[in-house]
């Protein structure tokens, strides 16, 4: 059946575009016995499950929530677009023959062999007629986006028309995340990311920085296509990973053809490569649909980009500059905890509206100083806490014996061996140790004067310098050398808790 079909598209009038098309034989369910049941054999011959079982819908519905976009039209004379004389709203419908006519056209001008079929047109309804407004949505988000991937995709040589993949997968939403955890506008997965230098740590997820995330997307895609040497095959390996196509070859009885290993492939990848014909297609037939692109606001045009030159976090630049917080984090997702960790030698880039932009560097160095609100309530309590506060743990780390913790914590080993009800010097890793400020428990304190006290603790102070760091504050400092905060500004006559870089204090113990 299968061989007598290839035969006839020989002689079919569009056989060019059909010259790779090797789909399952949806007119004989027995073919896909062996893999699938009766029911979902019906849903696939109408398309309809290729659609729901792909996460197409699920990043469609993720690009209506960017709260940038402008209930207009990008600035474009409608009228030339619209040639066909739509009216406002109407959906255009057209005859399978069509859309077979102009996939044609588009596969004449690509080395990708694109094609139509009953899951194409699926997808194109869905794109299409379906969901327009994200569909409109995208439009606008390509005079974004398809700039970057066009540079990036000529640099590796590869088909411009792969730019289109990107849509499939996020939907050009920069900020996109799937239930699996693949991030970004390329979708990267944490594992796959690594092999292609995307860094992802406690501050920063580079699946989430557009360029870079190109250039890894380009450069994996490069090295699928040396392996298969098939496009078709090359989407399907990104989207399931090449042990899940490998293991489909094998079933299919060792043929290298996307259609030919189909039914052997995840749900999800059934539709990968339907949806990405198909929104090749209506992306270059938007006005044959009656399609516009929207306007994307601040994301087209609107922002620019600082150099961050030492670690700031969104709450400051919120307040000493005004630049809202919900700018900050959407359009910088790669730092996941709201956190800028730049240096002098390894700066990183912050995006923001363009207004914000020369005021950021105008006060770059007061940025990086400034204490923000919630830092200060932090440090407040924190204080609080250690005013109130006789006694603290400390958990036993390796290598760390008593004689180590006793100079550490300036008290003798047989204090907190009195302390703890230790019997013997020996400790374990994770043991928790109860150590006294004051040198002894609040009860024993009591019972010599506080003026004799103070004395005693003066005449027996030393005096060392701290050298303040960056990101340092006074109460990291305090915490590291069990004093307060209070303290250090009375040893320094310091009136405010600001300290900066390089800055010199007493610290007496």
């Amino acid at each position: 059946m299968k061989h007598l079909h290839l035969i006839l598209l020989l002689f079919f009038p569009f056989a060019q575009v059909f010259a790779q098309y090797n789909e399952p034989d949806m007119e004989d369910p027995d073919s896909l016995e062996m893999t699938l049941g009766e029911q979902e054999i019906n849903d696939l011959n109408s398309g309809k499950a290729v659609v729901e079982e792909s996460t197409v819908m699920e990043m469609l519905d993720l690009v209506s929530s960017i709260s940038t976009f402008q209930d207009v039209y990008l600035d474009i004379d409608k009228d030339v677009w619209n040639k066909y004389g739509f009216k406002e709203g109407e959906v255009p419908y057209y005859d399978d023959s069509v859309y077979m006519q102009r996939i044609q056209t588009l596969a004449y001008e690509t080395t990708i062999p694109l094609t139509f079929n009953t899951h194409v047109k699926s997808f194109i309804e869905l794109y299409a007629n379906r969901r327009r407004q994200q569909s409109s949505r995208m439009l606008g988000l390509s005079y974004v986006y398809f700039p970057m991937f066009e540079k990036y995709l000529s640099q590796y040589n590869l088909p411009l028309e792969l730019k289109y993949l990107a849509m499939v997968e996020s939907a050009l939403n920069p900020t996109a995340g799937s239930k699996a955890g693949a991030k970004g506008l390329w979708q990267f997965m944490r594992g796959t990311g690594a092999e292609y230098g995307l860094r992802v740590s406690t501050l920063v997820d580079d699946r989430f920085d557009p360029e870079k995330e190109t250039d890894a997307a380009c450069q994996y895609l490069q090295n699928l296509y040396a392996r298969y040497e098939d496009w078709f095959l090359v989407l399907a390996a990104y989207n399931s990973g090449p042990g899940t196509v490998n293991k489909a070859i094998i079933r299919a009885g060792g043929v290298k053809n996307y259609w030919a290993i189909w039914p052997y492939l995840p749900a999800e990848t059934r539709g990968y490569v339907p949806a990405f014909i198909a929104v090749t297609y209506v992306m270059n037939y938007a006005a044959e649909h009656n399609l516009y692109p929207t306007n994307p606001g601040l994301l087209l045009h609107g922002t620019d980009t600082v150099m961050v030159r030492d670690r700031v976090a969104f709450d400051q630049i919120n307040e000493c500059i005004g630049v809202p917080m919900e700018d900050l984090t959407f359009f910088n997702p790669q730092y996941t905890k709201r956190i800028v960790p730049g240096t002098k030698q390894y700066p990183y880039a912050l995006r923001m509206p363009m207004k914000y932009c020369l005021r950021f560097v105008q006060l770059e160095d007061s940025i990086y100083n400034f204490v923000s609100k919630a830092e200060k309530e932090r440090e407040v309590i924190e204080e609080k806490v250690e005013e109130v506060s006789d006694s603290f743990v400390h958990v036993v780390r390796k290598g760390e014996s008593l004689g180590s913790i006793a100079r550490k914590y300036h008290v003798t080993v047989s204090k907190i061996k009195t302390w703890n009800h230790l019997k013997r010097e020996t400790i374990r890793i994770g043991q928790r140790l109860t150590i006294y400020r004051s040198g002894a428990p609040m009860a024993q304190v009591g019972k010599t004067s506080s003026k004799s006290a103070n004395t005693s603790k003066q005449a027996n102070a030393t005096v060392r310098t701290h050298t303040v760091k960056r990101g340092e504050t006074l109460s990291s400092i305090a915490r590291k050398y069990n004093c307060t905060v209070k303290d250090i500004k009375k040893w320094n006559g310091l009136k405010r808790d600001n300290v900066q870089a390089g800055q010199k204090l007493k610290i007496k113990k």
